[in-house]
């Protein structure tokens, strides 16, 4: 019985560049990262909303949770398609993502939105940084893929100030 390599195994056919394939892989993993801790940031505000607009709040951080959460299967499932490796581990999650955690007893709802606010604009920026890549790449896929999330990361920035901006 031969031995398998598996790298092999592993190793989806591409006619992209290796060193782009890399590129993107590398580049698509942090963002899976950073999805899936924006997704647990996103969760935790939801679970420990308080306060007047707790309904409207409490309602609107998990919409948005979903909609992150739904981004992350796509982009690993991408980084396979490259023949890469992707997310293993919380561990792993832990090593690659840009988002801060956030361990606090309390933080005010306003707070809460605030950080929400900066977090997602430093996702789009991420996934712009990463679009760049893909054009380098010439990988369109990846491209394609990433222009709906940074349209709906855009929009969870607009919301979340808005939603802000009636606390002043």
């Amino acid at each position: 019985m031969n031995a398998i390599n598996q790298n092999e195994v592993l190793d989806t056919p591409s006619d992209l560049k290796e060193k782009g394939r890399e590129k993107v892989a590398e580049s698509v993993n942090r963002l899976v990262a950073d999805s899936f801790a924006l997704y647990i940031k996103t969760k935790n505000y939801h679970w420990h909303m308080s306060g007047r607009h707790f309904r409207d709040y409490h309602l609107l951080l998990d919409e948005q949770a979903e909609q992150i959460f739904a981004t992350i299967d796509p982009l690993a499932e991408r980084v396979r398609k490259l023949g890469a490796n992707t997310i293993r581990s919380v561990a792993h999650i832990a090593q690659l993502q840009r988002v801060k955690d956030n361990d606090e007893d309390f933080v005010a709802p306003k707070d809460m939105l605030l950080d929400l606010v900066e977090e997602n604009k430093k996702m789009a920026k991420n996934m712009r940084d990463t679009h760049q890549i893909c054009d380098d790449a010439e990988d369109v896929a990846t491209a394609s893929l990433l222009e709906n999330y940074i349209d709906e990361t855009e929009r969870r920035v607009w919301f979340l100030f808005e939603t802000t901006r009636e606390l002043n």
